[in-house]
């Protein structure tokens, strides 16, 4: 049998992390990446670090078994599509040579041991390529022995500094008893603050519009706020209930928070410790989690086909494109949607709100599900978008279009959206707009659209016609009324006349 010719289009990412090591193999394809392969390993490579920073060999065993596995799977791509990146267990290891030159001969390809600066603002690129922030955005990545804090604007990191505390060597510090006591947690903090503390005055002045997290820590904190039905933002607060939840199981073998996954548990108290810190010496309000990190700031970096400014763009396109939308039909119901918040903007806080580009995103993307097929379409859509990733939308704006999608058409129950927290507003007033933008857009030509004029008293709505228009248009006039019915049905008014 021939030898098989690497695929052009498909790229590799192997991250020699302190805590774990990762590998992220994609493939460029419509405009956007498809994850075909991820690997990740637990090495904890910088417990092997000593006093004086020399790492241990067995350490560096689990490193390179580990390796030897990742190796198998890079023969079948091009080698210029792969790179190997190192943090910060191998800055710091003063016989980092020892394990480098054995682990090049196993993967056959060169590390990059990256200084601290150089992965703090590749973290942000990651970041700002998954999400989509207009102002600044403030960026957390805790790993196993540095915690990069990353301040920056669009696609560029104004500030960035890597601090020298990781969940891995704090919990050889400071929890290194395996006991969850308030003196433990006590010490962990105070020791982050020390080190965040010279860094906080520049921070604080320099500001942020949004908190992303794009640590392990920061998901895992997430999963145990859902399986307490918690929104998904941390807070201080949650912060602390959940450290008072973690020192009632005494020790770090019997912690079993709800929604806390068996890999994470080892090193999720000094990571929490480490969160807790940041939080209180940069007087972070609130946290979301970030959609990418170091590995995807890498890739972002190799694929030239996706340096495009407007991802959010992007990913509405590629969505289009891969499920065959009318384009010319998505472009109309999303016209129609945005000219009807037009219309009530003095009284809806829709654009206050940021909820435009969301109207206008779940208005392109409200036909996904016909490729599949027509009765129950909005539920295929809905289907589809929430098991995608959405590259420039954050978690919660990713499930306000999930819920909306859903509830675009035929009868939907009001408290479907509860789930949504504080977006739960902005979803009834996307879905309502939504509903009449499909109604009026149903003939799917330009010139038979309707003229209207739509207004908002509190939560009444009233769409008005030019005079015999609803007479001349018996079809169109029952879609209307018997949408007025279904919002009557929620306890919203709609008049049609």
């Amino acid at each position: 049998m021939g030898q098989l010719k690497p695929q052009k289009n498909v790229y590799a990412v192997i991250d020699l992390g302190s805590n774990s090591f990762h590998m992220l193999i994609v493939k460029s394809i419509a405009g956007g990446l498809q994850t075909i392969g991820r690997v990740k390993r637990k090495v904890r490579l910088a417990a092997g670090l000593d006093t004086k920073n020399v790492l241990s060999s067995e350490a560096m065993q689990r490193g390179w078994e580990c390796l030897a596995l990742f190796a198998e799977r890079l023969q079948d791509i091009p080698k210029k599509n792969i790179t190997i990146v190192a943090t910060a267990t191998l800055r710091l290891a003063t016989n980092a040579d020892v394990f480098k030159i054995k682990a090049e001969k196993i993967l056959g390809h060169n590390i990059n041991v990256i200084s601290g600066e150089v992965e703090a603002r590749t973290i942000y690129k990651g970041v700002a390529h998954t999400s989509s922030c207009t102002g600044k955005q403030l960026v957390i990545d805790i790993g196993g022995a540095s915690t990069e804090v990353v301040i920056g604007k669009g696609f560029e990191a104004l500030h960035y500094k890597s601090l020298n505390m990781g969940c891995v060597t704090y919990l050889e510090r400071y929890f290194k008893d395996c006991q969850l006591s308030d003196s433990n947690f006590n010490t962990a903090i105070k020791a982050a603050r020390t080190v965040i503390d010279e860094i906080s005055p520049e921070y604080k002045a320099a500001s942020w519009k949004v908190a992303s997290g794009a640590s392990g820590t920061v998901q895992a904190i997430q999963e145990i706020m859902v399986a307490q039905n918690l929104d998904d933002l941390l807070t201080l607060e949650k912060l602390n209930l959940i450290k008072n939840q973690a020192i009632a199981f005494s020790t770090i073998a019997a912690l079993d928070l709800p929604g806390l996954s068996e890999d994470r548990r080892l090193v999720f108290v000094s990571g929490l410790a480490i969160l807790i810190a940041l939080f209180e010496s940069l007087e972070i309000e609130s946290m979301g989690l970030a959609g990418g990190a170091l590995r995807e700031g890498v890739l972002y970096s190799m694929v030239p086909e996706l340096h495009n400014n407007n991802i959010r763009k992007r990913t509405v396109d590629g969505f289009m494109s891969r499920y065959h939308v009318d384009q010319k039909q998505a472009c109309r119901v999303s016209g129609l949607a945005v000219q009807l918040a037009a219309n009530i903007n003095k009284d809806w806080p829709i654009e206050s709100l940021n909820g435009l580009p969301l109207l206008k995103a779940v208005a392109q993307l409200h036909e996904v599900g016909l490729l599949i097929e027509y009765k129950q379409y909005h539920k295929h859509t809905a289907y589809i978008l929430e098991n995608t990733d959405m590259p420039g939308f954050s978690q919660s704006e990713h499930k306000l279009i999930v819920a909306v999608a859903d509830a675009h058409r035929s009868d939907f129950p009001k408290d479907c959206f509860n789930s949504l927290g504080i977006n739960s507003l902005l979803a009834q007033y996307i879905v309502r707009l939504l509903r009449i933008a499909v109604i009026l857009s149903m003939r799917r030509q330009d010139d038979v659209v309707p003229h209207f004029e739509l207004t908002a008293k509190n939560e009444v709505l009233d769409l008005k016609f030019e005079r015999n228009w609803l007479k001349d248009h018996p079809l169109m006039a029952s879609e209307l009324q018997q949408e007025s019915k279904q919002q009557g049905k929620l306890g919203w008014k709609f008049i049609v006349n």
